[in-house]
C-alpha cells in the first residue's frame, strides 16, 4: 500500500502493558506475522513487574514463532522497532532490551515507536483511511485526535482513567471473569446485549474531554445495591460511556470537517461502540473505518508497520539513546509521512 525505498522487512516488538507481541511487516505494507502472548494476573489488574517477568520469559518463543509464520529468515530483517512509550516502565524496558539485542546482533537500525501513533497507523493501513478523525480507546488511553501541521493533534482525552480500564475495573467488581480467551470488556459487552432497561448514570463531558471515574463509582454502587439485573447495569454502563465518546468524536469531526472516522485500540472491537460511531459518521457524510479485531488490541504488527514509516524518514535511534518514555504523548511526535 506504500511505495518502498528498497526491499526490506521490519520486526516490531510491543510490550507497553500486559501483551508481548511481535509483528513482521514488509516495506510494501504487507503484514507477514502478528504473534501475541498475554500476561493474565491471578486477580486484580496488571502488576507491572510480574508482567515484565512474563514478557522476558516468552520473548524468545514469540520472536521465533513470528519469524516462522512470516516465512523469512532473521538475516532478511532490515530494521527492528519497539514500543518506546507510553506504557508501564518494567514492561517497556523488557521489550526495549529484546529489541536492542536483536538490532545489535544483526547490525541493523533501531526505531523507537510511539504506541499511540502505532494504533492510528495500523488502523489507517488496514482500513485504507487517509485523513481521519481517530477515536483511540484502550486500557491505558482514551484519545480523540486528527492530523494537522505535521503532527496528530489531540482534540479530546480522558481526564482520569481510560475507558478500557474503566470497563475492566467494572467487570471485576461485577464478578465477571475472562473465559475462553475473551477480555473482560468483551464479557461486559455480551452481558450488555441482554440488558433491557437503561438506568441513569453520571455522564461527564467537560469541553472536549471526558471523565469516567464518576460513572465507574456510580455503576459499582448499583452492583453492590443489587436492586437491578446485572445485564441492565452492564447495558447502562456501556451505553453511557460510549455515548460520551461518540459526542466528543462528533464535535471533533464537525470542527475539522474530516471525511473519515477511524476507531482503533482494544475497545474498538466492541460492536455497540462501532454501531454508534458508524451512525454518527453517516449523519456527517463521513466514512466509518473500524480496525479489525486482530489489530485492535496491542500488537507487534502495528509497531512493525510504524517502524517502517519512521525508518523511511530516518527517524531511527542509537542503541545507547533508546531510553523508554513512560509518558510520551501522541502530540509530541513528528509524523512527516502523512500528507506526502
Amino acid at each position: 500500500m506504500v511505495g518502498c525505498m528498497r526491499k526490506g522487512y521490519c520486526l516490531g516488538i510491543e510490550s507497553t502493558a500486559d501483551d508481548f507481541g511481535v509483528g513482521i511487516a514488509s516495506f510494501e505494507g504487507e503484514i507477514l506475522a502478528n504473534v501475541n502472548h498475554s500476561y493474565t494476573p491471578e486477580k486484580g489488574g496488571i502488576h507491572p513487574r510480574e508482567a515484565a517477568r512474563h514478557h522476558a520469559k516468552v520473548a524468545g518463543k514469540v520472536i521465533e514463532e513470528a519469524l516462522e509464520k512470516s516465512g523469512i529468515k532473521i538475516d532478511n530483517l532490515s530494521v527492528i522497532a519497539f514500543s518506546q512509550g507510553p506504557g508501564l516502565g518494567p514492561c517497556l524496558r523488557t521489550g526495549a532490551t529484546a529489541a536492542r539485542a536483536l538490532a545489535t546482533y544483526l547490525g541493523i537500525p533501531l526505531v523507537g515507536v510511539n504506541h499511540c501513533l502505532a494504533h492510528i497507523e495500523i488502523g489507517k493501513l488496514v482500513t485504507e483511511a487517509t485523513d481521519p478523525i481517530t477515536l483511540y480507546v484502550s486500557g491505558g488511553n482514551t484519545i480523540i485526535a486528527a492530523f494537522e501541521a505535521g503532527r496528530y493533534r489531540v482534540f479530546g482525552e480522558t481526564l482520569d482513567i481510560a475507558v478500557g480500564n474503566c470497563l475492566d475495573v467494572f467487570a471485576r467488581e461485577a464478578g465477571l471473569k475472562p473465559e475462553n480467551g475473551k477480555a473482560l470488556g468483551r464479557i461486559v459487552e455480551e452481558m450488555a446485549i441482554k440488558g433491557r432497561k437503561y438506568i441513569t448514570l453520571p455522564y461527564t463531558v467537560k469541553g472536549m474531554d471526558l471523565s469516567f471515574s464518576g460513572l465507574l463509582t456510580a455503576a459499582v454502587s448499583l452492583l453492590h445495591e443489587k436492586k437491578h439485573r446485572l445485564e441492565d447495569v452492564c447495558f447502562s454502563f456501556q451505553e453511557t460511556a460510549f455515548s460520551m465518546l461518540t459526542e466528543v468524536t462528533e464535535r471533533a469531526l464537525a470542527h475539522t470537517e474530516k471525511r473519515e472516522v477511524l476507531l482503533t485500540g482494544g475497545v474498538a472491537a466492541n460492536k455497540r461502540l462501532q454501531s454508534m460511531l458508524k451512525t454518527m459518521a453517516e449523519e456527517h457524510d463521513a466514512r466509518f473505518c473500524g480496525v479489525p479485531r486482530e489489530y485492535s488490541p496491542d500488537n507487534g504488527a502495528m509497531i512493525a508497520w510504524t517502524g517502517i514509516l519512521c525508518f523511511k524518514h530516518n527517524l531511527t535511534v542509537p542503541v545507547e539513546k533508546s531510553f523508554v518514555k513512560l509518558k510520551w504523548r501522541l502530540d509530541e511526535v513528528e509524523v512527516p509521512w502523512v500528507g506526502e
